[in-house]
């Protein structure tokens, strides 16, 4: 009864909420799409079965296919992490009512049972089950397979929403749980150990001796006891207040700031507005998901020729954290974006302030990216000339164009998903950004001449970063000119 009271309770939240109301547009589009991706995966869950067929005609295809499912969890599993929102509840808004404590925190825990990647993974494998693992094993089988598939989905679903409370409050925990798949994945990529084989062990096993169900089963329970009595704990108005209250400190004064005056202290409240809020804090846990993107596309000797596609990882490694901060740098503040009007601030020191963010960002990960020219030393090279391009020309271009935002950010929901505050403009920026090192790179690499023309592509960088006063004073007028605009735009739906 309780529960059907809080599910009432969310989606009314949802529908009223001025989010919701502003974006029904995309909100179809994005069903819509949703509805698409549902109809592939089914089908996909449907076929797979004669194109595994063919691909191994001599093999057992149940056993073959469990094999791979080990790779789908940890795949699932690092998804999740990053775009699977925190299920959220205003516990406090019930704690003066006669409801039982558990009952709330059990709606909390199992409320991401309902996320449609649980749903994404049931569309590829029941379809599979009833069409393969029926016929071949039979019905108690197929029973078996597909409840087991279905509990190690859910240990998934809870696994990821545990190490996600957990990096804020014990960071350690998150690490060393990724720590262990990275060593996971190197053994099993230099057959030290095969997931595979243990994956179709584990799951023939189960199919064999029934019994053994009570594994995956034992999982979930585990990994939905973890979120629950973490939930537990930091439920009592005492927790919460000492949480909120020991936040505000949570990042120290850094002495070289100081020396920097004004300057120093803008960049520490961005610092500071960055870490303590929902939305930007995403952000930064997908910080070794940017700096490790050149892993998928090194190791393979096809991409190591094609010079336009290394800018493009380039770019991206270098660049992508940037993107993020200064194409909404001003949005970001536009919850306080009166205030700063307000104040007696030189904008001149302002914009410098960010643009400083920006670039430390930049030069942070070019230098994390220097161990990738074990690879080649051509990618170094590459991503030396992205990263002064960034440095002089995206920067600026990023901040200039961010004085044409009119939309307001909400900062206490996370960013998986989230479309609110972002506009056309935030997407047109990343065109230039990504496409023109390549195009000016490509004549010269259709007459040979790869390195003058990544040689250009540095000097437009090195040329801006050496002329950046005048685009400093550029981006200032520019913000001067729209930003009463800006304030207009950003008090809408405050």
């Amino acid at each position: 009864m309780l529960i059907r009271i809080f599910l009432q309770h969310q989606w009314k939240e949802t529908i009223r909420s001025s989010v919701w109301q502003r974006n029904k547009i995309a909100n179809f589009f994005v069903g819509f799409f949703g509805f698409i991706m549902i109809a592939y995966l089914l089908m996909l869950g449907i076929f797979i079965d004669p194109i595994v067929r063919k691909m191994y005609p001599d093999e057992d295809i149940v056993m073959i296919f469990s094999g791979v499912i080990i790779y789908y969890l940890g795949f699932d599993l690092l998804v999740r992490y990053f775009m699977q929102a925190l299920p959220t509840f205003a516990i406090e808004s019930y704690l003066h009512l006669p409801i039982r404590k558990r009952t709330m925190v059990h709606f909390v825990a199992s409320k991401s049972i309902f996320h449609f990647l649980n749903l994404f993974g049931l569309l590829i494998f029941l379809p599979f089950g009833l069409t393969t693992v029926l016929p071949d094993y039979g019905g108690v089988a197929a029973i078996l397979w597909i409840i087991t598939i279905i509990l190690l989905v859910l240990n998934n679903n809870f696994l990821a929403t545990y190490f996600k409370r957990q990096l804020v409050s014990r960071p350690l925990i998150t690490l060393a749980a990724g720590l262990f798949l990275v060593g996971l994945a190197v053994l099993d990529k230099y057959d030290i150990i095969k997931l595979s084989s243990i994956s179709s062990s584990f799951i023939e096993i189960i199919l064999q001796h029934p019994v053994f169900i009570i594994l995956p089963v034992l999982f979930v329970l585990s990994s939905y006891s973890l979120n629950y009595f973490f939930l537990k704990s930091k439920m009592y108005p005492d927790e919460i207040i000492k949480s909120k209250s020991t936040q505000v400190q949570d990042i120290p004064r850094i002495k070289y700031l100081n020396s920097m005056g004004l300057t120093g202290d803008l960049i520490l409240l961005d610092m500071k507005l960055w870490w303590r809020h929902k939305r930007t804090r995403t952000i930064l846990y997908l910080f070794p998901l940017f700096v490790g993107y050149g892993l998928f596309f090194y190791p393979n000797p096809i991409y190591k020729e094609d010079i336009s596609w290394l800018l493009f990882i380039g770019t991206f490694m270098t660049g992508g954290m940037t993107m993020n901060y200064l194409n909404y740098a001003f949005g970001y503040e536009s919850n306080h974006f009166d205030g700063i009007l307000t104040r007696r601030v030189d904008m001149d020191i302002y914009i410098r302030a960010k643009l400083s963010i920006g670039m430390l960002i930049d030069t942070i990960c070019f230098i994390i990216t220097i161990p990738y020219l074990f690879f080649s030393y051509d990618i170094l090279v590459i991503n030396l000339v992205a990263y002064l391009f960034n440095l002089g020309f995206l920067s600026y271009l990023l901040l200039y164009m961010a004085t044409f935002n009119k939309k307001r950010m909400d900062l206490s929901k996370g960013s998986s998903f989230n479309y609110q505050g972002v506009g056309l403009m935030n997407w047109l920026v990343l065109i230039p950004a990504f496409l023109l090192p390549i195009l000016i790179y490509t004549p010269f690499g259709m007459t040979g001449n790869k390195y003058a023309g990544l040689a250009m592509i540095a000097c437009i960088g090195i040329i801006g970063f050496l002329t950046r006063k005048f685009w400093t004073r550029m981006i200032e007028k520019s913000f001067y000119a729209h930003k009463y605009e800006m304030a207009e735009g950003f008090r809408e739906g405050s």
